[in-house]
């Protein structure tokens, strides 16, 4: 079996981590093909329904919306407040769990395909780059060139659009925490009307300038740690883009006698957004893009060979064994998945949308005569729902005791919340020790689903 040769001494591994420590800007290629139409269309896709979340209404708030003035979170006509932050434990370790099982089965397609910075870079940031100064051949020329006017002009030009495009997407993102129609009412005043929002909307645009304008694909190779944990989470049947070996080595022109399919033409390398060369093996690099499979099928289909050379493979499929789907890796991994969307079904079953917590009020926990044991409480009830709703408050029965609740049914408004005293009495003969007392709080179009609330009748020991 043909093998990758080892690089050169000298030879660039990586135009993004060089061995010389120094930054080469990485000018890729335009490239065509069935993938990078795929890509193009689900990047469509994504900023499509990015950017339309917040115009969509779903129960009288956009479709997500975290809402800073009142700490509410809005989630397709779900409300969930700050008693509720014990649930994103289930969000954020769904994401990641399922991150490690995307990777296990299909490489980093999260990478090449879904990650904000490979969708904004590529598609938005680098297309109009090319637009604006050409393809990769005039940029590099004119950027190892003299100043001309020419070079200013397109410069200018497109540091603008990158200025332009950071402020646009910086806007879409403070609308996710302060609505679209405040947004555009703050765009229509003053910066300092709202400066804690300019302020954030000021430093976000001047992030995504730094990050989409110049250090690119630094945050993937340095910052980001998801490269360095592929390791670990690939196995030898996982899905990834690499390059066949045994077809394409040695490497030679066309009509050389013995070579591979490989003709070397490095069309591969100049494609690729991080600057490296998939013939050298699976790489930390590599963000699984998919532009060196069309680049290296254009150079196929002109050769008239079939294509395939770089393609989407597991690393048994490129040294020529078969492909197991179904391993233990990804059996453990799917029981692991299973289990925890049980148990986040259940757990967000058990969110209620209002709360209730009992409460003493202030003084004295309780007060005796020779009559009776009256004890003082308070339920304090919030209303999580984005419209006005009406409670009824039943205190359990208990032996010998007395309730009085001032006000039996309460009305709440939206996302607002209520105090309400309620008032126990024992005979001084009937009382012996402390016991439970129990509330019931249900809403009135909901009296099926009631809260229940438990406290403790406090009184002289005897």
């Amino acid at each position: 079996m043909s093998s990758v040769p080892a690089p050169a001494d000298g030879e660039l591994v990586s135009a993004a981590l060089p061995s010389d420590g120094r930054r080469h800007a990485i000018q890729p290629a335009d490239v065509r093909g069935r993938y990078d139409s795929a890509r193009r269309v689900t990047f469509i896709l994504l900023i499509g329904l990015w950017a339309a979340l917040p115009w969509i209404n779903v129960g009288g708030h956009p479709a997500v919306f975290v809402d800073v003035e009142t700490r509410e979170l809005f989630l397709f006509g779900a409300t969930y407040g700050p008693q509720d932050t014990w649930l994103l434990f289930f969000l954020l370790t769904g994401v990641g769990f399922g991150l490690v099982y995307a990777t296990a089965l299909a490489g980093r397609v999260w990478c090449g395909w879904a990650c904000p910075q490979t969708v904004f870079l590529e598609g938005v940031y680098r297309r109009v780059e090319r637009w604006i100064e050409g393809p990769r051949e005039k940029r590099m020329r004119r950027n190892a060139g003299p100043w001309t006017l020419e070079k200013v002009a397109r410069k200018t030009a497109s540091q603008v659009a990158f200025v332009a495009l950071s402020f646009l997407i910086a806007h879409i993102v403070l609308s996710y925490f302060a609505s679209l129609p405040k947004t555009f009412a703050m765009i229509r005043q003053s910066p300092g009307a709202h400066p804690e929002a300019f302020g954030w909307m000021a430093v976000t645009t001047a992030v995504l300038y730094a990050d989409f304008a110049w250090f690119r694909e630094q945050l993937c190779v340095v910052i980001c740690p998801y490269g360095r944990l592929q390791a670990s989470l690939l196995d030898e049947h996982s899905l990834v883009v690499g390059y066949d070996a045994r077809r394409g080595e040695p490497r030679g022109k066309k009509g050389t006698s013995g070579a591979g399919d490989c003709v070397d033409c490095k069309r591969c390398v100049v494609v690729c957004p991080t600057g490296i060369d998939i013939r050298n093996g699976v790489q930390m690099e590599c963000l699984a893009c998919t532009a060196c499979i069309d680049a290296c099928d254009e150079i196929m289909d002109r050769l008239e060979r079939p294509r395939g050379l770089v393609r989407y493979d597991s690393q048994d499929g490129l040294a020529g064994k078969p492909r197991r789907i179904v391993r233990s890796r990804l059996v453990f991994y799917s029981v692991l998945l299973v289990i925890g969307a049980i148990v986040a079904v259940l757990a967000t079953r058990r969110h209620q949308d209002f709360e209730v917590t009992l409460l003493r009020l202030p003084g004295a926990p309780y007060t005796a005569d020779a009559a009776q044991v009256t004890d003082a409480i308070q339920l304090h009830v919030v209303n999580k729902q984005a419209k006005a709703e009406r409670y009824r408050i039943e205190v359990e029965p208990a032996d010998g005791m007395t309730a009085v609740v001032p006000i039996a049914t309460v009305a709440v408004g939206s996302l607002a919340d209520v105090r309400v005293p309620v008032f126990l009495s024992v005979p001084r003969a009937a009382f012996h020790r402390e016991f439970p007392v129990r509330v019931r709080v249900v809403r009135e179009d909901q009296p099926g689903r009631p809260v229940l609330v438990t406290g403790t009748f406090l009184g002289p020991r005897s």
